[in-house]
């Protein structure tokens, strides 16, 4: 039974949420994000900016804001009241005029809702520079977001690269090991080697397998987060991507760069610190426009009134002009002038604090470009050639008998593991200069 109303409740809610819907639901919801066969990093970025959720819900935020500036500019509109009555106990026909006197009472009157006095004192004014402050600052904080979820796109893409790259390797070092455990097979046929030799050499044949099995399983997921980021809405195809992205080159501006000339372009290019510029005016403004509210709100109004018509008429056609307003007596708006004032200096913190972390951002994204920077220098300029000639020595070492079958083994895995730790410090050193790019808001990589 209670399966039975679970759904029927569940039916509803479906009907609910489609009759409930938005008719522009097609227009703000993109079409799902297309992944071409092959994918380049300015294609990922170009489809993000199109498709990605988080960016368009940013979008939103903007356009939020742009209401919140039309409400705060907007005129109120005038007011209507009309109004009908009847005098009891009272006989027209007594009236010492015919026609001029009647029961039936109208009446009719306009307001300006305070119209006037709101253009007029200042208020709207000092609204609108409110909401125009904040309006500013949602823009600011939508660029902000664009540079921080674009990093995130970039380093999920060099991600896809590094699986690829280190899939390639695994199964080269797969091809290298089957042929060398063919190799030992024929000479383990012939008597030249023990069984435990052939055991050792089919471990590291199976090691090789595996790292095959979790190089595919890695380069997948790679490929799913970084489809997600565009926005892909369906099931992620294998594409393949751009490897000449990971290889290794110092990007001109950095060349001539240092820490203290990228400081300086963080400070004038990081939409963060202008969207907090932004708020802290907004703040301001809000302080303004509270004091300002004390001065009470003035209603201006026009009424017309008729009981019959003529001077003998209980209520002749007459017209007033009338003001009306509160009194501020008991309270002149101090809870909303500390308001304000709090979240100034709330606003004016966050900006200090804000200062301070940009400071850390590119401190910290500099000490990482440098430092990753130094280990591809090392491993391209040594360490690849030693670990190759190591393992090449020690296989003919092996051969000729001068070298054990572990020396060669522990060479070969010194090999590969030397070939995957460069493709990571690739992976790390392009991950620090988009890191560096998201620090100081701008691209690097020209």
């Amino acid at each position: 039974m209670m399966s039975h109303r679970s759904s029927i409740a569940a039916v509803a809610l479906a009907t609910l949420m489609s009759t409930a819907a938005p008719t522009r639901a097609d227009e703000v919801v993109p079409s799902p994000a297309e992944i071409p066969a092959k994918l380049s990093l300015d294609d990922a970025l170009t489809t993000f900016r199109t498709h990605g959720f988080q960016l368009l819900i940013a979008d939103a935020a903007v356009m939020s804001s742009e209401g919140d500036e039309r409400i705060a500019g907007a005129v109120p509109n005038p007011g209507v009241n009309a109004a009908y009555g009847r005098v009891f106990d009272y006989n027209p026909n007594l009236c010492p005029i015919p026609g001029q006197c009647s029961a039936n009472q109208y009446s009719i009157g306009v307001t300006d809702n305070a119209g006037i006095e709101d253009s007029l004192s200042g208020k709207r004014e000092l609204r609108l520079k409110v909401a125009r402050a904040a309006l500013a600052a949602a823009k600011m904080s939508r660029k902000d977001a664009q540079r921080t979820l674009e990093f995130q796109v970039k380093a999920a893409y060099v991600q896809v690269v590094l699986a690829q790259d280190s899939l390639d390797f695994a199964r080269d070092a797969q091809s290298t090991n089957r042929t060398e455990l063919d190799l030992f097979q024929r000479r383990y046929d012939r008597g030249a080697i023990n069984e435990g030799d052939l055991a050792r050499m089919k471990t590291q044949k199976l090691e090789a397998d595996q790292a095959v099995d979790t190089a595919n399983q890695t380069l997948r997921q790679a490929r799913i987060s970084l489809a997600f980021l565009l926005g892909v809405r369906g099931r992620v195809p294998d594409f393949d991507i751009d490897r000449e992205v990971l290889k290794y080159r110092i990007p001109s501006t950095l060349q001539t760069s240092s820490p203290d000339t990228l400081l300086r372009s963080a400070f004038d290019m990081r939409p963060d610190l202008r969207a907090l510029g932004y708020l802290r005016q907004s703040a301001e403004a809000q302080i303004h426009l509270s004091k300002r509210q004390v001065f009470p709100d003035i209603a201006v109004s026009l009424n017309y009134t008729q009981t019959g018509t003529g001077n003998s008429a209980i209520q002749p056609p007459s017209l007033s002009v009338g003001l009306s307003t509160p009194i501020p007596l008991f309270y002149q708006m101090q809870g909303e002038v500390r308001k304000a004032e709090a979240n100034y200096n709330t606003q004016s913190l966050t900006q200090a604090q804000t200062t301070a972390q940009v400071v850390n951002d590119v401190e910290t994204a500099y000490a990482a470009f440098a430092g990753s920077k130094l280990l591809v220098e090392r491993m391209e300029a040594t360490e690849l050639q030693q670990a190759k000639i190591a393992r090449d020595i020690t296989k003919r070492q092996f051969e000729v008998g001068t070298a054990t079958l572990m020396d060669f083994l522990d060479a070969q895995r010194t090999y590969i593991a030397t070939n995957l730790e460069y493709l990571q410090d690739l992976t790390n050193y392009w991950t620090a200069v988009y890191q560096l790019e998201q620090a100081v808001g701008s691209d690097l990589r020209k």
